[in-house]
């Protein structure tokens, strides 16, 4: 016998039910009244008991719908709780709002588990590249959904960002995995053979050339060409990728017969390529086939969230057990990274030849700790007290300024105050409570 089926939505069904059964209650009632009152009798008290008899069972049709809607929901919520794990994705501010009610409670773990969601999906899927703030996340998105086709990227972002491995995990994410996947760094190729390099000569095209040479384009048939710095590209040499980009074919240097290629390009800067377009600097029309799909890599600074996952991942690479003091991690996260990634590798890559078991103040680059002196960063940590208080007085003004000045620079969110101040989030909520901060004030 076949099974035939039909899926309503619950928000059809649920209020189907109830207007239902207002409907026959309504139906039923005046034939109630109606009975009694033409045989003369007074129809209000059966008319209260049947209303009675309905409202009993509405509560009870609720009751079974809200049981058997809710009860899964709570199952879920009891059991990842238990669990443990998502207590670093909500404050304990917003922890204490949402115990008021279920749908308070519900809603908190379900922003939780979606959060951890993505950042466990993020890490999967990138494994090459550390970040987890909703900004990079943002940026994983935008490759998922561009990977799987074959338009042209153009990647902008500061030097340093990590433009080229953005390009890797497009690639990597394509239909062209499998296929040769070739980086071509326009400012470090000198204009004079950045031709060759590109399309490859004949033998006798110029002085030296005393044999045929496969240009990358060639080399890269099926694949993907990754253009970097092509802000830095000559304008004679624009003109010629730009044919490339419209007919997927090139001539070799000193060649005649035409090559067709099958390349998909990505093209990466760390320029304003519209203000050079304005400037006659670079070909307007080269600069709209590459715009096709536009990624913009967030500087450092926009993200410093990511900083202590990132140093954490430079030091594994390390080869010694380092940590980083909450000192040193609070100047880290308040420099402004100029450099931005790279820059940071290099500074705990130097940090870490230096120190022993944990990297100090004293063991970063003059210009963060100078900057942090600037900012006026330690002036609120400062203790003005007279010698008539105690040591633990002065301490506990030293600890609640570290706190307060961590959760201002993170928007009094305590998660990534903890991280700054390198404790555990409960730790940190104790300590407030223990302090009488009001994150609210600091947030607001």
């Amino acid at each position: 016998m076949k099974d035939i089926r039909f899926n309503i939505s619950l928000y059809i069904i649920i209020p189907v039910i109830f207007a239902g059964i207002a409907l026959l209650s309504t139906v039923a009632a005046y034939n109630i009244a109606t009975y009694f009152t033409e045989r003369g009798r007074d129809a209000g008290q059966y008319v209260f008991t049947f209303g009675a008899v309905i409202m009993v069972v509405s509560f009870i049709i609720g009751l079974v719908i809200a049981r058997r809607l809710i009860g899964p929901v709570e199952q879920f919520v009891l059991k990842t709780e238990k669990l443990g794990i998502l207590e670093q994705f909500s404050s304990p501010a917003k922890k204490d709002a949402a115990q008021q009610d279920d749908m308070g409670r519900y809603t908190l773990v379900f922003e939780q588990v979606t959060d951890l969601l993505s950042r466990v999906d993020a890490q999967r899927m990138f494994p090459d590249i550390v970040g987890q703030s909703r900004a990079m996340r943002g940026v994983f998105n935008q490759i998922v959904k561009v990977a799987t086709t074959d338009s042209t990227v153009l990647i902008q972002g500061e030097t340093g960002t990590g433009k080229e491995l953005v390009t890797k995990s497009i690639h990597q994410h394509s239909q062209r995995a499998g296929k040769p996947f070739v980086a071509i760094n326009c400012a470090a190729i000198p204009a004079g053979l950045l031709e060759s390099e590109l399309f490859g000569h004949e033998k006798g095209a110029f002085t030296n050339a005393d044999r045929r040479k496969i240009g990358k384009l060639e080399f890269a048939d099926g694949g993907t060409v990754f253009l970097d710095e092509i802000g830095d590209m000559p304008l004679e040499t624009q003109a010629k990728v730009l044919r490339v980009l419209q007919e997927a074919q090139f001539e070799r240097v000193g060649g005649v017969r035409p090559i067709q290629v099958d390349i998909r390009f990505i093209a990466a800067t760390n320029k304003d390529l519209s203000r050079m377009v304005e400037n006659e600097k670079f070909r307007q029309d080269l600069f709209f086939r590459l715009n096709v799909f536009s990624i913009q890599l967030p500087p450092l600074y926009e993200r410093k969230e990511d900083i202590p996952l990132l140093v954490e991942s430079f030091l594994q690479h390390q080869g010694k057990a380092l940590s980083v003091s909450p000192e040193a991690m609070q100047m880290l996260s308040s420099y402004r990274w100029p450099g931005n990634v790279r820059e940071l590798q290099n500074v705990i890559e130097s940090a870490a030849v230096l120190a022993v078991d944990e990297i100090q103040p004293a063991h970063l680059p003059a210009p963060i700790t100078r900057e942090w002196k600037l900012s006026g960063a330690t002036s609120e940590t400062e203790i003005k007290v007279s010698d008539s208080q105690s040591l633990d007085h002065r301490l506990r003004e030293l600890e609640r300024g570290m706190i307060i000045e961590a959760l201002t620079r993170c928007g009094g969110v305590q998660v990534k105050a903890a991280r700054l101040l390198g404790i555990k989030e409960r730790s940190l909520w104790h300590r407030v409570k223990k302090l009488d901060i009001d994150v609210k004030s600091i947030k607001s």
